[in-house]
């Protein structure tokens, strides 16, 4: 389906992989948490390849660099999550340290991805 283009981004790729991790990992958490953390948790994660794929379906590269830019707050949102979940106990040191550094290489590619957006888009760094 040619409207699928965005599956052939790397980034869009490891934004995906981190939202089914998030969503997995948040399986275990306490059951009063249900519309609470993990809700937040899991929409924050899945903003971030959902943003992707309407910035890469819109015309023109300014509508795909705003939706970039909503993507990596989301992130942002995402990696405060963790940590907060980390605080309340729902995750071990090691389960934090793996999410964070998921989140880092997500947030390392995003950031390179919406930069590359930008310069095409105006000719220079934004």
């Amino acid at each position: 389906m040619s409207g699928d283009r965005w599956k052939n981004l790397e980034v869009w790729r490891v934004a995906d992989d981190f939202a089914v991790t998030v969503y997995k990992e948040t399986k275990g958490f306490p059951r009063e948490e249900i519309y609470g953390l993990v809700s937040q948790l899991r929409r924050a994660a899945l903003s971030v390849p959902t943003n992707i794929v309407e910035g890469y379906s819109r015309n023109g590269d300014r509508e795909l660099a705003r939706f970039l830019d909503i993507a990596l707050a989301s992130l942002a949102e995402t990696k405060y999550l963790i940590h907060f979940a980390y605080r309340l106990g729902y995750w071990p040191k090691g389960k934090l340290d793996s999410l964070t550094g998921l989140a880092e290489e997500l947030g390392a590619k995003l950031w390179k991805f919406t930069e590359t957006v930008k310069l095409s888009r105006d000719g220079k760094p934004k």
